[in-house]
């Protein structure tokens, strides 16, 4: 026992300096990505979650942005939630589709008829906005239904139907930790973000050949957005949401952005160590 206390004492003793190193690797991205917009005539807000070991970085994580069709994830999320409580079924009929047609409509061709055929079985933007309340994500609102966001005068600098970086990432931690779904219902919507055939120019156009990327993009005039999950070498996840908002070339602010979230957090050491240790 005496030997397994030791051996434990030392991996804490050498956990320290990569601890450090950690903590200074995310510190530099985060200057680097306020270099990286304070260049742009965007305005742009970032967070991104290493969902392994929680670790941070943000810029204007705090500010609401409109999130356009970033919403549908929410949408997906509370219509999976029912499936798994059985009070819904993925081969449920909605307006002569079926519900698992329209989700992968909304989720990789970002249909919004579909969408609002899901938000209104569900409830309305009001149950949908209540639901996320009720399980303690903050920071986001959802008021009107796709249709309705169109059909509007449109603002940009409006807080309805908007969402804070952190508070978008906050979702995604706790849809991919199964906090809202179910693992089975987790998995099937990842899936369905792997397939976004939306958004092409955005998080995905820098990173390297083959990095999986499960992703929502949004759109409207003036706006371009784009938050999902980026897989890195070592199979750690992270959860990024990036919002741009007026200014010129929002789409390769976005990819600039991912890949320098993806370069800074590769670059992060982890602990490699995970020893099963029996007492001797």
């Amino acid at each position: 026992m005496r030997i397994v206390a030791i051996f434990l004492a030392l991996l804490a003793f050498a956990a320290q300096p990569a601890a450090a190193a950690s903590s200074a690797s995310l510190t530099e991205l985060e200057q680097q990505l306020s270099s990286l917009v304070a260049g742009k005539s965007s305005d742009v807000g970032i967070a991104a979650l290493d969902l392994n070991t929680g670790e941070t970085v943000s810029i204007k994580g705090n500010t609401p942005f409109p999130m356009a069709s970033t919403v549908k994830v929410a949408v997906a999320a509370l219509y999976l939630a029912q499936v798994d409580h059985g009070r819904r079924s993925l081969d449920d009929t909605i307006n002569g589709y079926s519900a698992r047609s329209l989700m992968a409509r909304m989720l990789i061709h970002s249909d919004n008829r579909a969408t609002d055929m899901l938000l209104n079985n569900l409830g309305g933007p009001e149950r949908l906005h209540g639901w996320l309340q009720d399980n303690g994500v903050t920071g986001l609102r959802v008021d009107r239904t796709i249709a309705q966001l169109l059909g509007s005068r449109r603002d940009l600098w409006d807080r309805r139907d908007s969402s804070t970086p952190i508070a978008m990432v906050d979702l995604l931690r706790r849809i991919y930790k199964a906090e809202l779904i179910k693992p089975e219902s987790r998995d099937y919507l990842l899936r369905l973000m792997s397939q976004c055939e939306t958004g092409k120019n955005r998080m995905k156009a820098l990173l390297p050949y083959g990095t999986p990327v499960e992703h929502k993009t949004g759109t409207l005039d003036g706006l371009a957005d784009d938050v999902g999950f980026i897989t890195l070498p070592d199979g750690r996840r992270v959860a990024v949401a990036i919002f741009t908002r007026g200014g010129a070339d929002r789409p390769r602010t976005i990819a600039e952005t991912a890949r320098a979230i993806y370069d800074g957090f590769k670059s992060v050491f982890t602990w490699p160590l995970r020893p099963t240790l029996t007492a001797q």
